[in-house]
């Protein structure tokens, strides 16, 4: 194939919420990439050489440009391509929904992996994190009360980037997120699983990839 006409190629794992991030972004964004579907026990070279970090999601671009971190995946395919306006909310700016998807990165994943992961970090607390990760939903059910959407009454990249996280935490215990999570929450959730983008990105398993595996494009 001619370099020109090369797609990006994306290494991405089904269940990793940071991958489905990124493929949302892809899907969002009407761009097509060759996805190589991996499982981190076993880290296909190729990936370590152009992102020794060793996390996905990982995305190669026909000019030999590494994006690796999943927002900004995001944000270079919207960049290209923006068809629903997610970078340019109703409410808000682009810089206001950047401060919301990076506190709940910060602090709910903080909470969120010590409640689920418990057993990988010294000292965690799983209960005292979830009562945490739960208390910091409370800054999407804020902006729920208001309107639909996190930044008004359509969709945003804010939606798009938090849900799988938000996802994340109510599969660990879905009684109790069921419980006590924000009704609103729970209810923008229910929502976006049902998305035609979320069933794009996770309605279908790919074969894992291996050197000589037939290209696999998505979406």
């Amino acid at each position: 194939m001619n370099k020109k006409h090369q797609l990006p190629v994306l290494y991405s794992f089904r269940r990793c919420p940071y991958a489905m991030r990124a493929r949302l972004g892809l899907v969002s964004s009407q761009t097509m990439v060759e996805l190589r579907e991996i499982v981190l026990r076993a880290k296909p070279a190729h990936m370590l050489a152009i992102s020794p970090k060793g996390t996905v999601p990982v995305l190669l671009l026909p000019d030999g440009t590494v994006v690796d971190e999943s927002l900004d995946i995001m944000l270079w395919a919207l960049g290209n391509n923006d068809p629903q306006q997610l970078l340019t909310p109703q409410q808000g700016s682009r810089e206001d929904m950047l401060d919301l998807i990076g506190a709940m990165d910060g602090d709910f994943k903080h909470h969120l992996d010590r409640f689920k992961y418990a057993t990988r970090y010294e000292d965690a607390a799983p209960q005292v994190h979830y009562t945490k990760a739960i208390a910091e939903l409370g800054k999407l059910d804020e902006r729920l009360k208001k309107t639909p959407y996190l930044f008004g009454q359509r969709l945003s990249l804010a939606d798009q980037a938090l849900f799988p996280f938000v996802r994340q935490f109510a599969n660990a215990d879905k009684q109790a997120f069921a419980t006590h999570a924000p009704q609103r929450v729970q209810d923008w959730l229910s929502q976006r699983l049902e998305s035609t983008a979320f069933k794009t990105v996770f309605g279908q398993k790919w074969a894992l990839w291996e050197p000589e595996s037939e290209p696999v494009h998505f979406p």
